[in-house]
């Protein structure tokens, strides 16, 4: 092996290439577990390994760095951002939440409250076939934590400050040794935040936040469908800790029409249409997406019920290309009259008599059940 060369990830870890993720995670535990420095004080083989296990899992844990490394190797990865880590510390606060669920606690030095991202919002909206082809403006109403006005987000009444947690002294956690680990937990008393509140705001209950309703003009693009999400950026819960806040997700549903069909950005319709006009020909009007907007369709001479028309680019924009359109097809349904006037009767046996047509009768056969039909002998 070269002097200074990366070993192998799957090889660091002692997994094959078609490891589960939960295989890697078990791995990694064993690894971390068995290398780590409150374990091994000294050893500098084992911190070496230790930090070599770490960044083996950091690869192989995310999906997009394990399909580069598994396509490029190493080298792969240099565009990727990730140069591995720095020491100790940089891995323990990397790595803090996973060290929690594989133990039961944090390891290494207290790191005190995190900013933390905000929770993200979820509203589902509905919307007409013909406001997904055009696009529309909508105004969306919704309910979520703001910060409180009484406070300013404190928790504090007003003239009062925050205190010194007494059982942590500020740090957040508490520590204990554990024979070969220093044990950091989260203190009981001020959950992590390193101070407590002893007069909490009145408006809040010293949360800081209270539930407000928020107002938004949103543009849905056209050539949405059902399920399609827009993504409003920093307008779900605020954050914890000077962390952002979440999003908003607006999840489109687009309502049936009752006169088309869709499929993706293609578009169906059934026309009824006079058996004479399937005979002879003709056209038709056919109403469109699109404000007052029809469509003038040729009926072919001999059109057969069922049969498909197709209209180019008469169908739905696609989305993120609007220019770009589905097709349109119109489905006839061939409609034959239940009554006839005398004067139609005539007219239509005189058409039959043009087409040298000829009754006929069903004979049914007993022992078979099928039908046999026989033209009438005049």
């Amino acid at each position: 092996m070269v002097a200074g060369a990366k070993r192998d990830y799957y090889e660091v870890l002692g997994v094959p290439r078609n490891a589960s993720e939960e295989e890697i995670k078990k791995a990694y535990r064993r690894l971390a577990l068995k290398y780590h420095p409150d374990r091994n004080p000294g050893d500098k083989e084992a911190e070496e390994r230790f930090k070599e296990a770490a960044e083996a899992y950091e690869v192989l844990r995310d999906r997009e760095k394990r399909e580069l490394y598994d396509r490029y190797g190493h080298a792969g990865l240099e565009g990727s951002g990730f140069r591995g880590f720095s020491g100790f510390e940089d891995i323990f606060s990397h790595f803090g939440d996973i060290f929690e669920e594989f133990f039961g606690f944090r390891t290494g030095r207290s790191r005190g409250p995190q900013p933390r991202q905000g929770t993200s919002l979820r509203y589902d909206i509905n919307i007409t076939l013909e406001e997904a082809y055009s696009g529309v403006e909508k105004e969306i109403k919704f309910r979520k934590l703001g910060q409180c006005t009484e406070c300013g987000g404190t928790g504090l009444e007003k003239g009062h400050s925050p205190e010194v947690c007494y059982t942590c002294g500020g740090r957040g956690n508490v520590v204990k040794t554990q024979g070969f680990f220093r044990i950091s937990t989260t203190c009981p008393t001020c959950k992590g935040e390193g101070y407590i509140i002893t007069h909490p705001c009145l408006k809040c209950s010293g949360y800081g936040k209270i539930r407000v309703e928020r107002k938004l003009n949103i543009k849905i693009p056209p050539g949405v469908d059902t399920g399609s999400q827009l993504r409003i950026r920093g307008e779900g819960e605020p954050g914890e800790n000077g962390g952002p806040p979440g999003d908003l997700f607006v999840v489109i549903n687009v309502e049936e029409h009752p006169f088309f069909e869709r499929d993706g950005a293609d578009l169906s319709c059934e026309v009824p249409i006079s058996f004479i006009r399937a005979l002879i020909g003709g056209s038709v009007t056919v109403p469109v997406l699109g404000e007052g907007r029809t469509l003038t369709v040729e009926v072919h001479p001999g059109t057969q019920p069922g049969e498909l028309q197709k209209v180019p680019f008469e169908g739905m924009p696609v989305l993120g290309r609007p220019h770009e359109r589905g097709d349109l097809y119109i489905k006839f349904k061939v409609e034959i009259p239940k009554k006839l006037s005398q004067e139609q009767k005539k007219a239509v046996e005189r058409l039959a008599e043009l087409f040298d047509e000829e009754p006929v009768i069903a004979n049914k056969k007993t022992k078979k059940g099928f039908w046999n039909w026989k033209k009438i002998v005049p």
